[in-house]
């Protein structure tokens, strides 16, 4: 089953319609189906990113150290 399409108006500078068409003919699509696909990647990158997000905010730990911290120093010895 197709998924429902909807609609919408887009208001833009005559500068970046004038773009977006050429970049939409280049690509042999429409201006509709490039401004859909490219707000649909950029939901899945931001969707990613929340959910990098809270993995990292609820990572606990990995443990309590046994000692003290190696010293910068020590860590950046060339």
């Amino acid at each position: 089953m197709a998924p429902v399409m909807k609609n919408i108006t887009v208001t833009m500078d005559d500068a970046v319609a004038e773009w977006v068409r050429v970049e939409a003919a280049r690509r042999g699509s429409s201006v509709s189906r490039l401004l859909g696909e490219w707000l649909a990647e950029k939901m899945r990158q931001e969707d990613a990113y929340v959910q990098a997000m809270r993995e990292a905010l609820s990572f606990e730990t990995w443990g309590t150290s046994s000692g003290p911290y190696v010293p910068r120093e020590t860590l950046f010895r060339r």
